[in-house]
């Protein structure tokens, strides 16, 4: 594997991660006001915990901490947030990307983090 393409990989499936889970704890009410909409319970703590896991989750692709695991539950995530927020008509395009991100997860997942990164250098020590 190209460690150096391994990590562009990262560096871009991250930045979303990283900059939404940064707004959604930034915001956490209103954020939590968009769940309740979906139907969502959990108010404010479950906002805080989405931002969370979007936010430290991206953090920890970027670095490649945990890459594989991280990358199984982000995928996870992508899905679930595709089907329980973007069904409707005018969400088609929403739908496909997370599911593209879903599918660059599960690549990342599969090849790993790559040399440039937490991971490969525990492997070395």
């Amino acid at each position: 594997m190209n460690s150096g393409l391994l990590l562009l990989a990262r560096i871009l499936l991250s930045i979303l991660f990283i900059v939404a889970g940064f707004g959604k704890l930034a915001g956490a009410a209103g954020f939590a006001g968009y769940l309740g909409n979906l139907g969502i319970p959990g108010g404010v703590a479950m906002a805080y915990l989405v931002g969370a896991l979007e936010f430290f989750g991206g953090l920890a692709i970027l670095v490649g901490f945990q890459t594989r695991l991280v990358a199984y539950v982000l995928g996870a995530f992508c899905v679930a947030t595709a089907l329980v927020a973007h069904m409707g008509p005018d969400q088609s395009t929403a739908l496909m990307k997370n599911l593209g991100l879903c599918g660059g997860f599960l690549a990342l997942a599969a090849a790993g983090a790559g040399a440039y990164s937490v991971d490969g250098r525990s492997r070395r020590a």
